[in-house]
């Protein structure tokens, strides 16, 4: 990638940081499909400003012979969409090379979760007299309370939680405020774990880090999730166990239980509806099961 392109690439990130006010997370992996983009342009002789519509096709066909996933190309296709839209409007282009190429059409995969049983498994594993497995139970505890996303999870802060009223401030994607209250036994958890162990791991420094790692520092979303597996194969679960499962278990949980599916939008901070009814299969089920249970011919 020469300077100029690299250059580039910084202004429509930046771009797209002010314009829609996306997490560091987010935009690091914008910077990275793009960048794919710019190396395979530059494998091949492309221009970036002079790309035409047969190259994002050959793009997306090797993309495909090497075997990624319809879901990685169609989000790198979408990258370029946005990214040439932007070069049109600032005139840094003639035409916009993906603008005759069709998105693709994906079936949305239901989304994995664990069972009410196997939940309890993976929350009743970590040893609490210990201050690392006391702060993943607490955490753990938290996140099915809450379907928190996993970075929000590992950045929250004290002045996040407020456990007079039992909620959590935080902050979701494109930086959106939401409160999501905490159960009973979440907080018990919680307000343990601030007892005993938090200030153990941070040893003689401070942090205002709710979940501080063994150096006392913000955790990782990775260090959490190797945290989980380590849990899930203590406790013999054999399903495939993340923090973001835990979070599909949450919401597949409360509506197992009734809960109204607008409740578990704003629960999860999804702004649009139709991404929380990816899980309407679980109401679907469970109304199968009452009418087969209370209807007297079912």
């Amino acid at each position: 990638m020469s300077r100029a392109e690299e250059t580039l690439l910084k202004r429509y990130i930046d771009y797209i940081w002010a314009e829609r006010g996306l997490s560091p997370h987010t935009l690091k992996a914008y910077h990275s499909d793009l960048s794919i983009w710019l190396s395979w342009c530059t494998s091949k002789g492309v221009q970036l400003r002079q790309a035409a519509a047969a190259d994002v096709q050959q793009y997306l066909a090797d993309r495909y012979a090497q075997g990624h996933s319809p879901r990685s190309t169609a989000r790198h296709l979408s990258c370029l969409r946005g990214l040439y839209r932007w070069m049109l409007r600032e005139r840094m282009v003639a035409e916009d090379p993906t603008a005759l190429i069709e998105s693709m059409k994906l079936g949305r995969a239901l989304p994995k979760s664990l069972s009410e049983a196997e939940t309890g498994l993976l929350l009743d594993e970590p040893n609490p007299d210990n201050a690392i497995e006391l702060r993943d139970k607490a955490m753990l505890e938290l996140l099915y309370a809450t379907g928190l996303r996993v970075s929000e999870l590992v950045e929250l802060t004290l002045s996040q939680v407020n456990l007079r009223q039992g909620v959590v401030r935080t902050f979701g994607k494109g930086s959106k405020e939401r409160l999501v209250p905490v159960g009973e036994q979440a907080l018990e958890w919680l307000q343990r774990y601030l007892r005993e162990a938090r200030s153990e791991l941070l040893a003689s420094g401070t942090s205002d880090v709710l979940f501080p790692s063994r150096r006392g520092r913000q955790m990782t979303r990775q260090t959490f999730w190797h945290r989980i597996v380590l849990y899930a194969n203590r406790a013999g679960i054999q399903s495939r166990v993340s923090p973001h499962v835990l979070r599909h278990a949450f919401a597949t949980h409360l509506l197992n239980h009734g809960a109204d599916l607008r409740v578990v939008q704003m629960l999860l901070g999804h702004s649009d509806l139709s991404t929380t009814q990816i899980y309407t299969h679980v109401a679907r089920e469970r109304m199968k099961q009452m009418h087969s249970q209370h209807h007297p011919r079912g």
